[in-house]
């Protein structure tokens, strides 16, 4: 409690609240509850969005992480051309060639049409979670490249010197301990796939960047919507730096 009486940051603390009264006195939020109900339904897309890309993005970073570390060329190869191309290229344009691309060629095909994934595959967000997942994927796999190298080589002999098997080595020491050494780089990225979703709205997604954009366009009040979403954006920051460090505490104390 005692870090928390600075000078310092009893200052920046007044000016915070200076801010908010100023913004609270001087701004129009009289917009609020006409579009507070579409803004929790575009927060939820935002979130969920996300959470899911970053899941999907992970589970493919990993195996592309291990190809490159300590995969035969027939592998390592594919992944890294996979991660140089994801990495290379903009997200903008990765959304725009999937939705345009895969979008368009799959009302083509009749028994797509009259398939039960239909209902989905007419709507943008299978897309938008595809590119996402994909871009996660392609710097993810980058990051977990390094951190298998990083794990000290002994660790490994000596494991198998006890007679574990392979996968035994990775499902218990190699994994474990890349993960660790992995975190706090986890962390910044997947702050960074927070601030990739707006880039769904530019193929019809409404998250909470679009709803933002509908409320400029439908009251002509610029500055209070986007002065909101950079609250909400930091919000959503902040706990995820908070979960990541947490993890961090827990799980990386001791690694050598």
């Amino acid at each position: 409690m005692r870090g928390w009486v600075k000078p310092h940051r009893i200052m920046l603390l007044l000016v915070a609240l200076g801010l908010v009264l100023w913004a609270a006195l001087s701004l129009r939020w009289d917009w609020i509850p006409r579009y507070w109900q579409l803004g929790v339904e575009g927060i939820w897309r935002t979130l969920w969005l996300m959470a899911l890309s970053v899941l999907i993005g992970f589970t493919l970073a990993v195996p592309l992480g291990l190809a490159q570390a300590a995969g035969p060329r027939l592998l390592a190869a594919p992944a890294r051309w996979f991660c140089t191309i994801i990495r290379g290229t903009p997200l903008l344009l990765q959304i725009w060639l999937i939705y345009f691309g895969l979008g368009s060629l799959f009302p083509q095909y009749p028994w797509i049409r009259s398939s039960e994934l239909w209902p989905y595959l007419r709507q943008a967000w299978p897309y938008a979670l595809m590119a996402l997942s994909l871009s996660y994927a392609g710097y993810e796999g980058e990051v977990m490249r390094g951190a298998f190298k990083s794990v000290p080589h002994g660790q490994l002999e000596a494991a198998r010197a006890y007679g574990l098997s392979r996968w035994a080595v990775l499902r218990r020491i190699w994994l474990p301990q890349a993960l660790a050494r992995a975190l706090p780089t986890l962390g910044g990225e997947t702050i960074l796939q927070l601030k990739a979703t707006p880039l769904v709205a530019t193929i019809t997604v409404i998250e909470i960047y679009a709803v933002a954009g509908r409320v400029r366009q439908d009251t002509f009040i610029i500055y209070e919507p986007l002065l909101l979403l950079a609250v909400i954006y930091m919000a959503i920051a902040g706990i995820i730096t908070l979960g990541f460090r947490w993890l961090e505490r827990r799980y990386t104390p001791g690694l050598g």
